[in-house]
């Protein structure tokens, strides 16, 4: 059999690690994609996988990526950053919102379109994106402590990308879904979260390894699917 591959983005540390060594674990042949080369490459041999420069702002490096990976069985669509802090709504200005969705949305687009011809080819694509509760609009507890208006709408948007994908790819083998962590510790957020990277990485490791009867254009965590 041919051993599936993977190539999850914002793999460098943290849950994007940690997602990259279950799948490792799993059996794939998995990719870090990441923008640090010297991180993304320790990374890699610390899980047994491989490295390549991926900045999902740039066409040139998502391209470059495509090439050199040249075959695909899951996009994990981790890379994502919250550069707008948590100021209210009414101070935010259109430059923190623009630099949070250049990462969080358009980034998405640009690396699930450039990679969705190889995954096309796969018996049994899956794409993944890493979500979050905070971009709930329906979901109990979504709007708790300190939201964030960039970053909580950027993966609204993310969860609508989620189910545009899916409806456009319901007659092929590819299965998208999103995968919300949970409030996980790392640099991301000061290592305030009370999850570990394991912990928060389990949902996307399910959904990227899901059989042919899962479901596809949903939002899950700890395996249960959210309301948005």
């Amino acid at each position: 059999m041919t051993t599936p591959v993977a190539l999850v983005t914002g793999a460098g540390k943290g849950i994007g690690k940690a997602i990259a060594a279950g799948l490792a674990a799993r059996g794939f042949d998995v990719w870090l994609g990441a923008r640090d080369r010297s991180r993304g490459t320790a990374a890699a041999a610390e899980v047994g996988g491989r490295f390549v420069r991926l900045d999902v702002t740039s066409d040139e490096e998502v391209a470059a990526a495509v090439r050199t990976i040249g075959r695909l069985d899951v996009l994990v669509n981790n890379a994502g950053t919250n550069t707008g802090g948590y100021g209210l709504p009414s101070r935010e200005d259109v430059a923190s919102m623009r630099q949070v969705y250049e990462t969080n949305v358009f980034g998405v687009v640009r690396v699930t379109n450039a990679f969705l011809p190889l995954l096309r080819e796969s018996a049994a694509g899956r794409i993944v994106m890493v979500s979050s509760m905070r971009g709930s609009l329906a979901e109990p507890g979504a709007w708790a402590g300190r939201p964030s208006m960039p970053y909580s709408s950027s993966k609204t948007a993310l969860n609508a990308l989620t189910a545009h994908y899916a409806h456009e790819l319901a007659d092929t083998a590819i299965k998208v879904n999103s995968a919300c962590p949970g409030h996980v510790a790392t640099d991301f957020n000061a290592f305030r979260g009370t999850r570990t990277p394991e912990e928060g990485a389990a949902e996307a490791i399910r959904l990227a390894t899901l059989g042919p009867d899962g479901p596809t254009g949903k939002s899950f965590q700890d395996g249960r699917e959210l309301a948005w």
